[in-house]
């Protein structure tokens, strides 16, 4: 099984502490730009690059309508020695790492509204939950906890983190009962199958090729990015560095913003005084409309932007007709695991690694994704795959 680099709670500290810093001229570049544009090795793996580059290419199997049940270049394996009785009686545990941002949010009442349609189609029975608030030690408890009750027919788990939280997953697979893994990884290949989109490579790139076609050569883009050292944001950094440095375009500097939507109009602010900017590349768009304030006060035109498919983000492109684009982290994941669960306690083959589709929002599918979720709230996520679940649209409105 392959196994993607993913969040590291430590590096997360660490860099909230490192935050302040920013990586704009000052920080040297080696071919004349504000930025480096060059991939640091610890967050580069080219094998990897090309990888995910070629996935976004390859036509996923499964139905057409169901991209949660899609799968790239899927090597299917036998889960027969799990298969149950009654899977209408089983009991499905999961240990999720936190609900601490909208689009955790929003995923997880995605998957309760599937594991509501299986339990009503008798596939699943029980479906119990722990929540780690983002604690690695709560989170190893919670799944030790699963273990111990000898309750669990099947456990899922969305890590909190990779290295520390592998031997509880390991744990998880001795007890016997077949482990779902997504989201974020871990270092071992025990789980039945691991879950995800193609991933952040994919995603740098996304956003970096739309602003080098969309851009004269010349023009000023500044990136702005959450944290430092956290490795899903790292990799869409690197991935962008190197679309970057085969183009004609200025890369004038890199800002840490921890996501805070002030602190990102004010550094976008501090930016335009110094000069034109003329794109903004995000590794995380949830706080795009924020930059694009700073635009406004600014009296300028906006720019070139990249942000992502939540809501707050897509009405603003809509309602201004920016030139924009919003890759994706794709949020109907969520119903993946549970599905996936109720196939292996059916003995049904699974991919060992389900690598799901992550298709970025262009102006051509804009609209209509707004029109599907035109009730819901500004942090909900376009792509959340729930259009057909019971809950629809209520469940995520009322959240």
């Amino acid at each position: 099984m392959h196994v993607p680099r993913v969040l590291l709670a430590g590096a997360a500290g660490l860099a909230l502490v490192l935050s302040g810093c920013t990586g704009d001229a000052s920080d040297g570049a080696a071919d004349g730009n504000g930025a480096d544009l060059t991939p640091e090795e610890e967050w580069f793996d080219q094998e990897e690059f090309d990888r995910q580059l070629a996935q976004r290419d390859i036509e996923p199997e499964g139905p057409e309508d169901e991209p949660w049940m899609q799968a790239i270049e899927p090597e299917w394996i036998d889960t027969s020695e799990w298969e149950f009785d009654d899977p209408g009686e089983a009991t499905v545990c999961f240990s999720n790492a936190s609900v601490s941002n909208p689009w955790r949010v929003t995923g997880f009442i995605t998957m309760e509204q599937q594991v509501e349609a299986l339990q009503e189609a008798g596939e699943i029975g029980d479906f119990q939950v722990s929540d780690a608030s983002d604690d690695d030690n709560q989170q190893i408890s919670d799944i030790q906890a699963f273990v111990d009750s000898g309750d669990c027919d099947a456990i899922i788990i969305s890590p909190s983190t990779t290295a520390t939280m592998t031997p509880a997953v390991e744990t998880a697979c001795e007890s016997g009962v077949p482990v779902v893994v997504f989201d974020r990884g871990v270092n071992t290949d025990c789980a039945v199958t691991f879950i995800h989109p193609i991933g952040g490579y994919a995603y740098g790139a996304d956003a970096a090729e739309f602003l080098v076609d969309s851009l004269e050569p010349g023009s000023r883009v500044l990136a702005l990015r959450i944290l430092p050292g956290v490795d899903s944001l790292e990799h869409r950094w690197a991935a962008a560095q190197t679309v970057f440095d085969d183009s004609d375009l200025e890369i004038i500097g890199y800002e840490f913003t921890d996501g805070d939507g002030a602190q990102i109009k004010d550094l976008v602010s501090q930016h335009l005084q110094r000069g034109a900017v003329d794109g903004i590349w995000m590794d995380a768009g949830d706080g795009a409309v924020a930059g694009l304030e700073a635009f406004e006060d600014a009296g300028q035109e906006y720019p070139v932007v990249s942000g992502e498919d939540e809501l707050s983000f897509m009405r603003k492109w809509q309602e201004e007709e920016l030139e924009a684009i919003a890759p994706v982290y794709s949020n109907f994941q969520w119903r993946t695991p549970v599905l996936a669960a109720s196939m292996i306690l059916q003995g049904e083959e699974v991919p060992e690694e389900w690598v799901l589709p992550q298709e970025a929002v262009t102006e051509e599918t804009r609209d209509e994704l707004l029109e599907v979720n035109s009730g819901m709230p500004s942090l909900h996520y376009a792509r959340f795959g729930g259009e057909d679940l019971p809950g629809f649209p209520e469940a995520w409105e009322d959240r």
